[in-house]
């Protein structure tokens, strides 16, 4: 994947796009000037993993010489909302687009209509059904299945292969954390562990995911261990466990980081954070975007990496960065 020298390829494609109409000079010189559009599409905007993708995005369009656009919906469970976001950056002919999905299945006609407009599109953070390389550019993301692997590995490795844990998912339709759940439930059932709850879900806000496991606290309470597959259910969940009493007594392995979420971490409430680099992951999908649009050739799939941050390692040069 050739990601060096793209802003001047990208300056050339778009002076070439931006020839004035012959004999009329209004405006041509701002026209040729004009940097190719890039559409960023989050699953939300308020959790603070966004902000993240959000910031990487932006040092990503500067590097690369293009516009940046960042719009998503309010909440993570609105897929009409997301739809409608997309289909008027397509009316707004954008140069390309980068969709986080909220339904692997539900955006698919959206991303099929920027392909027949000629609009690549990059999927990142989460999959959609269809063929990275073929149904869209590429796919920057988390290897989220083996996130999942490595949170149930960790409780594994803090109840020494025996208890019983709960699992705490969260929406119906998100492929990462479909995908982070399924590599959690195999390791935990594989290293010893019984998993007596596995068919809850926290939903789209933090609110939510308190209630959702206020709602399983009995069950909580006579387990050895908890798993949440993202930022909000680990947050709902933490605040739960401290309204009952029960933070630091129960094992307990979170997915993603925020700053309350890294305070449970240095005060013991929470055992293990699987954290991404949701900075990296913004950057490379509207580099990689830029790359397309720059005619080059671009990787259809590109991981964009997963580690456990533990008490012992988040100090740890490679780690601190993703806890910020």
């Amino acid at each position: 994947m050739r990601l060096l020298a793209v802003p001047a390829m990208l300056v050339a494609l778009a002076s070439a796009c931006s020839d004035p109409v012959p004999g009329d000079g209004s405006g041509s010189t701002e026209r040729a000037e004009a940097k190719l559009r890039i559409a960023v599409i989050p699953k939300g905007t308020t959790h603070v993993f966004w902000k993240a993708v959000e910031q990487g995005a932006r040092e990503g369009g500067a590097e690369a010489g293009v516009e940046v656009l960042w719009k998503g919906p309010l909440q993570e469970n609105d897929r009409a909302q997301q739809i409608q976001v997309v289909q008027q950056f397509i009316t707004d002919e954008v140069d390309g687009l980068a969709l986080a999905p909220l339904d692997h299945a539900a955006l698919v006609p959206a991303v099929a209509l920027a392909k027949a407009k000629n609009i690549p599109v990059v999927i990142f953070d989460s999959d959609l059904d269809g063929q990275p390389g073929r149904d869209f550019a590429s796919f920057v993301a988390t290897n989220n299945k083996v996130g999942g692997a490595l949170g149930g590995e960790r409780l594994v490795e803090l109840l020494g292969g025996r208890g019983k844990v709960v699992l705490l998912r969260y929406n119906v339709g998100s492929a990462s954390t479909e995908a982070r759940e399924a590599g959690f439930l195999d390791a935990a059932r594989t290293g010893g562990l019984d998993v007596t709850v596995d068919n809850r879900y926290a939903g789209a806000t933090l609110g939510e995911a308190k209630t959702a496991a206020l709602n399983m606290i009995d069950s909580i309470k006579e387990a050895n261990g908890v798993f949440c597959s993202n930022e909000s259910a680990t947050n709902g969940m933490l605040i739960a466990l401290e309204q009952v009493g029960l933070a630091g007594k129960i094992r307990f392995v979170g997915f993603d980081a925020s700053p309350p979420l890294v305070q449970a971490l240095k005060d013991g409430k929470i055992d293990a954070l699987v954290v991404q680099n949701p900075r990296k992951m913004g950057k490379l999908a509207v580099t990689v975007l830029a790359a397309k649009l720059a005619g080059n050739a671009v990787e259809p799939t590109i991981d964009t990496g997963v580690v456990v941050a533990t008490r012992e390692n988040m100090n740890d040069p490679q780690i601190a960065p993703l806890l910020e």
